[in-house]
């Protein structure tokens, strides 16, 4: 067997932006279409677009939270996530613009240069198919 190269994966970034990030529950509908944020690829911020569906309880932050169907199936078809990891695709919105260039300027030259995908590892889902941020995550769970 012939050794292949080895790249180091770059460490990922630490996300101080989205846990700080100050958007309420009404700030979305049910049916807009939204992204969360994961990573950078190709030099853009990439991550999983979901469409909003009905208003749910986020457990691991005991606050208002939306259930989102991710269009392309898999094991978590459904997930409910808190509204501030979330950034509006169907719309044009202030608040996400701010957020998604800040993201951008705090992103994009951390990775300059990958060509590949990059996943920062900021969320996990839970076995209750709640989408938790790093910074979220309670002790024990």
């Amino acid at each position: 067997m012939i050794p292949q190269p080895w790249t180091p994966r770059p460490t990922p970034a630490h996300d101080p932006l989205t846990p700080s990030r100050d958007i309420t529950h009404q700030h979305f509908q049910a049916g807009e279409q939204v992204i969360v944020l994961k990573g950078v690829a190709d030099g853009e911020l990439w991550g999983d677009a979901m469409r909003i569906v009905a208003p749910s309880w986020h457990t691991p932050t005991d606050e208002d939270g939306w259930r989102l169907r991710d269009a392309t199936g898999g094991a978590q078809t459904y997930v409910t996530a808190h509204p501030r990891y979330l950034v509006h695709l169907s719309r044009r919105c202030p608040d996400c613009l701010i957020y998604l260039r800040a993201m951008e300027d705090r992103l994009l030259p951390k990775y300059a240069g990958h060509d590949s995908l990059v996943d920062c590892g900021w969320y996990t889902v839970t076995a209750l198919n709640q989408l938790v941020h790093i910074a979220d995550v309670r002790s024990g769970r």
